[in-house]
């Protein structure tokens, strides 16, 4: 037996298709995962702070050594919490999209959290509500907000 017909065999059960991949990808659906991984980072950070200990993200840098080869390093990343306690004794939570703070209805930016144990429950139903597209008004309000800080 050939290798050509053991080849045409082997492919009989497949399904050929004529489709491409799209280069265009939906800007709404890109802010949702850029949000979602950045509240990844925040429930990650919660819950190390809970536990006590530190939560620090790495990142690739490239840098030049005395030679004048440039390579690649991983450096630590530190993660800004979205949280603080208020006058209260209670935590806010700001959900952010870049520099701007999200704004769930007019001129309220913060959840207000009873206590820190509910901090990340609250984190997490935040970022399926995001994944969900149920804030994808407000995502892209703050999205128009941070480009126009561009343009200045």
């Amino acid at each position: 037996m050939s290798t050509a017909a053991s080849n045409t065999s082997n492919m009989q059960g497949l399904k050929v298709t004529a489709a491409k991949k799209s280069l265009v990808h939906n800007p709404q659906a890109h802010r949702r995962l850029k949000l979602a991984k950045k509240l990844w980072e925040q429930i990650e950070l919660a819950k190390a702070q809970a536990q006590g200990n530190n939560f620090t993200m790495t990142r690739f840098r490239t840098v030049t050594n005395a030679e004048g080869i440039k390579r690649s390093v991983e450096v630590p990343r530190r993660v800004r919490a979205w949280w603080w306690a208020t006058d209260t004794g209670r935590l806010a939570l700001n959900l952010r999209y870049g520099a701007r703070a999200v704004e769930f209805s007019k001129g309220k930016t913060a959840v207000e959290i009873a206590t820190p144990a509910e901090l990340v429950p609250t984190l997490e139903l935040l970022k399926r509500a995001v994944e969900a597209g149920e804030l994808d008004a407000q995502i892209e309000a703050a999205s128009i907000k941070l480009r126009e800080g561009f343009g200045k």
